[in-house]
């Protein structure tokens, strides 16, 4: 049984509460660890030192823990962490609140200067924005930039869109979206009514219904049981009265060997603030607090995570459990699938509803009018509900079709069609703009379809891979009598090469020196360097102090490209005239083109040249200015066209250990893992994020590619502007 590593809805609630008793505290000192995990050291006068531990990433958490618990502070804090040691040193807790049911925690933070605001969105990729008294995002871990929201420094924060509590919802509105399914009890209500798979196994046993009977076969007791369930739930939860559990494996499902074990030995699988019935089967150990039970849940995960990734290997340890990552890789494309399914059922629902609009038109019409004339005439929103109550009991046809009134949204519901489907509009617009905007919410569900679309054509590729590297390693395997690297040896492949650094669980740290790490820099396939400007200064000392005479200058048509020079030889060296092969030329031109506004423009190629040192000056011609970082090219070009935007990322293990990157095909050999990007759509420290959490999960030695090719290091090697990741 696979260990929970997220909070669900229904944990944040229970933990909110308990938080809350921290209010007062004062924050001492703020820590990033990993890049996705925040510690906010307080002191309080009842409760002394105060750990609260915010995670984001592959384990997304939110709770106080024991100071035992918590790892020694790291070293030199990166930005963000500066930035809410600036901010939040010296201020009060002053509460915390869960927004609506979804996955975030919003904590609020005050000092006589500024107050703080930091919402933790353990959903998805996870990520913490700090916030300002305005709302405006001061930092964030990730930046997003979506359609649907904006999460950005400058930009007022965005929560996503508001999602059903089930734990709140009325009868009547349950049954309705309960009705809106096709299919069954559990997976509507872990679906639709957002409960996940685990509380919606729960509820149904608790309701005492079958999870598998399709909503066709649903009646009002079916529904009236379920709803009732969930009251009595939701109703645990506002009074406190919780029983918190931590369920541990089963030991024949353990690889302990001792009957006796107790209590703590056994890998933990859950955490729960009750006592679940689909976790009757578990051993489990009860605790005072949930927030307790929580803290001790992820140090104990931490702990078994460990403890696997130091577990000997055993004869076959070498071998890539290439079964699960194509078993994981199906599973994927299925929940892809399904998304895509979901999509398509809620444009059509949404493009429905538009069409319902215009064919009643004058019934919308009334509706909308008469609301509209009774806000103009000062008509409180419960005495037009009163109203339109009395007129559907006259049997009035505009005043029936209503079914719901929101004075907090400005909406009325009216229900329209053969089958009654619940249509919301907004009370301040007309016929025509309400549909239109259903008619465009069809289109952003569309749009959303077509990015799953390319999302599950990615996961193809990725099992596609998988499946190729599985052929290679069993034909390898035949090939040599056993498995590839051990006594059948190695034929210098990629691919066993990359295995045998990927399946060691200890790694040696090698760390280089070089001189021109402080520039954009990789090495050619054939072992050239290429050094490239960051900015204008650093354009103007590689001309000035690092172009050698042999050396060739690139730059690329397009404004805003770094100085790229692909050097002869070393700043000290002496160096005779090169003979460049095509392939080295055209990685240089790649590599500037990849580091240019060509990327940051979203474009797919670009065009670059190459020249001589002695055409490239400084001097303009009369009564012109060149600016900083800027040259004059004289004489003839040599141009490549159409060059990729491509740029590869990854972690060399030899002859030193860091982080490299550059043109994919130049990478490809020195790299034990690496991913391809191209222009796309995700901010750069977001794409460094995701970057890295695939290469270390290609890694056995995880704490190896912490150490050197953290999203901080592999950042330095993405182009400036959005990515995309291609394999």
């Amino acid at each position: 049984m696979d260990p929970k590593r997220e909070l669900s809805s229904i944990d944040l609630s229970a933990l909110v509460t308990e938080l809350g008793r921290y209010e007062g505290a004062k924050v001492d000192k703020a820590y990033l660890y990993d890049d996705d995990l925040l510690r906010l050291k307080l002191r309080d006068f009842d409760h002394g030192r105060v750990e609260l531990m915010i995670e984001v990433g592959d384990v997304k958490r939110a709770h106080a823990a024991d100071p035992e618990h918590v790892a020694d502070a790291p070293g030199r804090p990166p930005n963000f962490a500066k930035m809410l040691r600036n901010r939040l040193s010296g201020a009060d807790f002053a509460g915390v609140t869960q927004y609506e049911f979804d996955r975030i925690l919003t904590f609020e933070f005050e000092r006589e200067d500024e107050n703080t605001t930091l919402v933790a969105e353990l959903f998805g990729q996870g990520n913490v924005a700090a916030l300002d008294e305005t709302g405006e995002v001061v930092g964030s871990l990730s930046t997003v930039r979506l359609k649907s929201r904006t999460v950005a420094p400058g930009a007022q924060y965005e929560y996503p869109a508001s999602r059903l509590n089930p734990l709140d919802v009325s009868f009547d509105a349950f049954a309705r979206h309960m009705d809106e399914s096709d299919t069954d009890v559990v997976r509507t209500l872990a679906t639709q009514l957002n409960l996940g798979g685990l509380y919606a196994e729960e509820v149904c046993t608790r309701a005492g219904v079958e999870k598998e009977t399709p909503i066709d076969e649903a009646d009002e007791d079916t529904y009236r049981a379920i709803h009732g369930a969930l009251e009595r739930i939701a109703e645990r939860l506002r009074s406190g009265d919780i029983d918190p559990r931590v369920y541990e494996e089963p030991l024949e499902d353990s690889e302990l060997d001792d009957a006796d074990a107790e209590p703590g030995d056994r890998p933990v699988v859950d955490v729960t603030p009750f006592p679940l019935s689909e976790r009757e089967g578990l051993p489990s150990v009860g605790f005072d607090s949930f927030n307790a039970a929580v803290d001790e849940y992820f140090y104990r995960l931490a702990r078994d995570d460990a403890e696997e990734a130091d577990a000997p290997a055993d004869a076959s340890a070498s071998r890539p459990d290439f079964e699960e990552e194509i078993a994981k890789q199906e599973r994927i494309i299925e929940q892809q699938r399904g998304a895509i399914e979901g999509f398509e059922e809620q444009a059509e629902t949404e493009r429905e509803r538009a069409e319902l609009v215009y064919a009643h038109y004058d019934l919308v019409d009334e509706v909308l009018s008469t609301i509209r004339e009774a806000r103009e005439n000062d008509t409180s929103w419960e005495e037009i509900e009163e109203t339109l109550a009395a007129g559907a009991e006259r049997g009035i046809a505009a005043a029936e079709a209503v079914v719901d009134v929101d004075e907090s949204e400005g909406t009325v519901t009216v229900e329209l069609g053969e089958n009654d489907l619940d249509v919301e509009l907004d009370a301040d617009d007309g016929v025509e703009v309400n549909a239109d905007r259903l008619y465009r919410e069809a289109k952003r569900i569309e749009e959303k379809k077509a990015g799953a679309e390319e999302a599950i054509e990615s996961t193809r590729r990725e099992l596609e891979a998988v499946e190729e590297r599985k052929a290679e390693w069993e034909a390898a395997d035949e090939d040599d009598g056993g498995p590839a690297g051990e006594d059948g040896g190695s034929d210098g492949d990629d691919e066993e090469y990359e295995v045998d650094w990927l399946s060691r669980s200890s790694i040696p740290i090698r760390s280089p020196d070089d001189w021109y790490e402080r520039f954009r820099w990789f090495h050619t396939s054939t072992g050239y360097l290429v050094i490239g400007g960051r900015n204008a200064d650093q354009n103007e000392e590689l001309v000035k102090k690092y172009m050698g005479k042999h050396d060739r200058f690139f730059h690329t048509q397009a404004h805003g490209g770094p100085v790229t020079l692909l050097k002869a030889a070393g700043p000290s060296e002496s160096a005779d005239p090169v003979d460049f092969s095509e392939e080295t030329l055209r990685e240089a031109a790649q590599f500037a083109v990849s580091y240019s506004s060509d990327w940051k423009d979203g474009r797919g190629a670009g065009d670059a040249y190459m020249v001589e040192p002695d055409q490239v000056s400084k001097t303009p011609e009369s009564g012109e200015y060149i600016e900083k970082g800027s040259f004059v090219i004289r004489g003839d070009r040599t141009y490549f066209e159409d060059v990729a935007c491509r740029v590869a990322v990854g972690v060399q293990c030899e002859p030193v250990t860091r982080a490299i990157g550059g043109p994919p095909s130049a990478i490809a050999d020195r790299a034990a893992a690496r991913v391809t990007l191209e222009p796309g759509m995700y901010a750069q420290n977001d794409a460094a994020m995701m970057v890295y959490r695939r290469l270390k999960e290609r890694f056995a030695d995880q704490s190896f590619v912490r150490k050197v090719a953290s999203a901080d290091q592999l950042q330095e090697f993405l182009p400036p502007g959005g990515s995309e990741i291609l394999d």
